[in-house]
């Protein structure tokens, strides 16, 4: 009998996980609370997909073998209580996707921050390097998707902690974690370590076999290190110390060193700037150099990558001011290292649906670098009590159009306005792609 697997959430990685279970012959349902796009649904029509929209069938959900949950819906939802009662195994879209890789590796790349631009660097070297590979996960396509349609040798994994909470035997051949800060409280019970946990779900299945890079610097991740082991092996990367193996900068020289490999750059060859994109350099040229790829292919890839679109992405300079997008800082620790990379005052637009933030983490850099704070959300209460003696002027907004307006308002020539939130986008747009475009836009038609 064909097992019946039920797939919660119809977005990119609830279709992925649909079309390579048809594919491997699972009896698939798919069900989602809210519609479903248009796009996904005549994919799943197209391939005789059975789905539900705006409502779930408990009955032929709780019959299923198996329980496929897209990560945005919470473990409080009460279809995921009646699932958890009866004892049906939930998984994640990567888990299913880990089953049927055959004999792929896979890097897999989590963390608060820097996840996406160290994927996508790691992406990139691998591609100019000529290795036959693909990004997926949190970025781009499911890795269901890409596993059921076009097969590769290595993945290229961004995670979420929403997506390890549900993996069982996913191990990556190379774990990336880049650091822990406070996000996401709001699924955690606002308990930190429980999003600690989360993260570190990455490595549990990890054997002698594997490697595990990580921000030695990270003082969350080296108290975790210091109270638990892990049964693989550790290459750090730091700042603070000349280590082998692992990765470090000193004196404005990267070294990477791998066994018998080694490597060095100077730092200001580097593509990315910031002391935050150092590290993502790190990681991402350490895993590259675990994967077999020559030092200069390395060395020249990291050169030539060009920044990501809304992470501190420049867009324009209008009558002096400049406009600098990074709608992807969806978390108070993000923003920090925004803030830390200004060398001009600064008008600062946050908002958004807050996650348990704690501001207090920028208070300083809010005092000594922004001239105003421009809120683009629904409720900004927060935001005027974390920083009612910081900023100079307070400005609530609640578009992207009257942000950027009220911001070139209180910007002058030789300013910046920084677009970025501290917050999830979805009081005001459908994600922060969406608000990202929607504050180029505003900023174009000044």
């Amino acid at each position: 009998m064909r097992k019946s697997l039920a797939i919660l959430g119809a977005g990119e990685s609830g279709v992925g996980a649909a079309l390579l279970g048809k594919q491997q012959g699972y009896d698939v349902f798919v069900s989602d609370g809210s519609a479903i796009k248009t796009k996904y649904k005549e994919e799943l029509q197209r391939h005789n997909i059975p789905f539900e929209e705006n409502g779930h069938s408990e009955e032929k959900i709780l019959n299923a073998a198996e329980v496929v949950r897209s990560p945005g819906i919470p473990d409080k939802a009460e279809i995921i209580k009646k699932i958890r009662n009866k004892g049906i195994p939930i998984i994640s879209e990567i888990e299913l996707a880990y089953r049927h890789k055959g004999s792929a590796k896979i890097v897999g790349i989590t963390g608060s921050n820097g996840k996406t631009t160290t994927a996508s660097l790691l992406f990139y070297i691998c591609k100019q390097a000529g290795l036959d590979c693909a990004l997926v996960g949190n970025i781009g396509y499911s890795f269901a998707r890409q596993a059921q349609s076009d097969p590769k040798q290595w993945y290229i994994v961004e995670i979420s902690s929403f997506q390890l909470d549900d993996i069982h035997a996913f191990r990556p051949d190379i774990a990336i974690l880049t650091n822990i800060t406070e996000d996401h409280l709001d699924r955690y019970d606002y308990r930190f370590e429980n999003y600690i946990n989360s993260k570190f779900r990455i490595v549990m299945n990890q054997t002698r076999e594997d490697y595990f890079i990580y921000c030695e610097d990270d003082p969350v991740i080296s108290q975790y290190l210091k109270e638990h082991s892990i049964n693989t092996n550790y290459l750090p990367i730091t700042m603070h110390r000349a280590l082998k193996p692992g990765a470090y900068i000193m004196n404005e020289r990267m070294t990477i060193t791998t066994g018998d490999e080694k490597m060095q750059m100077s730092i200001y060859d580097f593509a990315l700037k910031g002391k935050h994109n150092q590290y993502n350099t790190m990681a991402s040229g350490i895993a590259a150099s675990l994967i077999g790829i020559r030092k200069q292919k390395i060395r020249d890839a990291i050169q030539s990558f060009e920044s990501l679109e809304h992470r501190m992405e420049y867009v324009v300079t209008v009558r002096g001011v400049e406009f600098i997008n990074d709608s992807k800082a969806t978390n108070v620790n993000s923003v920090w290292f925004a803030l830390e990379s200004m060398k001009k005052p600064t008008v600062l637009i946050l908002g958004g649906v807050d996650k348990g933030n704690d501001y207090s983490l920028i208070r300083e850099l809010v005092k000594e670098k922004v001239k105003a704070i421009v809120c683009m959300g629904v409720d900004n209460r927060k935001i005027h009590e974390a920083f009612a003696e910081d900023a100079p002027v307070i400005i609530d907004t609640a578009s992207a159009e009257a942000a950027v307006n009220a911001a070139f308002k209180a910007a002058a020539p030789g300013d910046v306005v920084l677009l970025s939130p501290a917050c999830a986008s979805f009081d005001l747009f459908n994600n922060y792609e969406d608000r990202g475009e929607q504050f180029k836009k505003a900023v174009r038609n000044l």
